[in-house]
């Protein structure tokens, strides 16, 4: 319980005191209740946990099944409308903002729910949905929908979930990196290879002309389909589907 008092010092920085912490965090009240719930699910009294986990959702507005493994040093900042599901699985020092749903995709009793590792940080509203992981010290944007699996150190934003750069590391000595308005554009960063596309095709056309010598139009057309061949592979990332 230390621990989870002193990583909300270092996640939030709106933390005062320890008692304001203890008394008026939910997100930390609902961490420590499903602890409860977990023990008890952890002996098979399925019920009891089931209804700590309930009273908790209702005195938090946060909603963590007592059958998901949680690490440590876990923080949810402000927490309403959190939903954690059964087979969830989180490593330590990860962080999740309000409105987080790690969700499950299929009716099926076996692992579908998301895997999240070493200093993950999950933004406002975000959707994690099905048996995916999410690599270590990866970003997940605000109301992303996150669908695939997520390489390690990774940003990611978008509906559906598109990786658009690599981050560097977040959580250093417990402390979060809150520079949420670094995230990239992934639609001006489509739009900017259309428009390299665009080039590259208007070069390809003043090739053809016939005062151009034909060593030097070879030369060009193979630089320019090369170009091109990466525009294209660029905007199949952000278009053809997600990560």
């Amino acid at each position: 319980m230390k621990e989870d008092i002193a990583t909300a010092f270092d996640r939030d920085p709106a933390a005062r005191s320890t008692f304001e912490v203890i008394t008026a965090y939910p997100g930390l009240h609902a961490i420590w209740a499903y602890r409860l719930a977990h023990w008890f699910w952890q002996r098979n009294l399925l019920w009891i946990g089931r209804m700590i986990s309930h009273l908790a959702r209702w005195l938090t507005g946060v909603e963590i099944h007592p059958g998901a493994t949680i690490g440590r040093r876990f923080f949810i900042d402000h927490g309403m409308g959190v939903v954690i599901g059964e087979t969830t699985e989180i490593a330590d020092d990860v962080t999740l903002y309000h409105g987080v749903t790690l969700g499950g995709t299929t009716w099926e009793k076996k692992k579908r729910h998301p895997t999240l590792e070493n200093g993950v940080i999950v933004g406002t509203g975000a959707k994690v949905l099905g048996a995916i992981t999410l690599g270590e010290q990866s970003r997940v944007g605000a109301n992303s929908v996150v669908l695939q699996d997520v390489p390690p150190h990774s940003t990611i934003i978008g509906i559906p979930g598109t990786v658009v750069g690599t981050s560097e590391t977040i959580i250093e000595g417990g402390k979060i990196n809150l520079d949420h308005h670094t995230m990239p554009n992934p639609v001006a960063e489509a739009i900017r290879h259309v428009l390299q596309l665009v080039d590259d095709v208007n070069a390809r056309v003043d090739e053809l002309h016939p005062e151009v010598k034909t060593d030097d139009k070879s030369k060009r057309m193979k630089a320019t389909e090369k170009d091109m061949k990466k525009e294209h592979e660029d905007l199949e990332r952000f278009f053809g589907g997600g990560i």
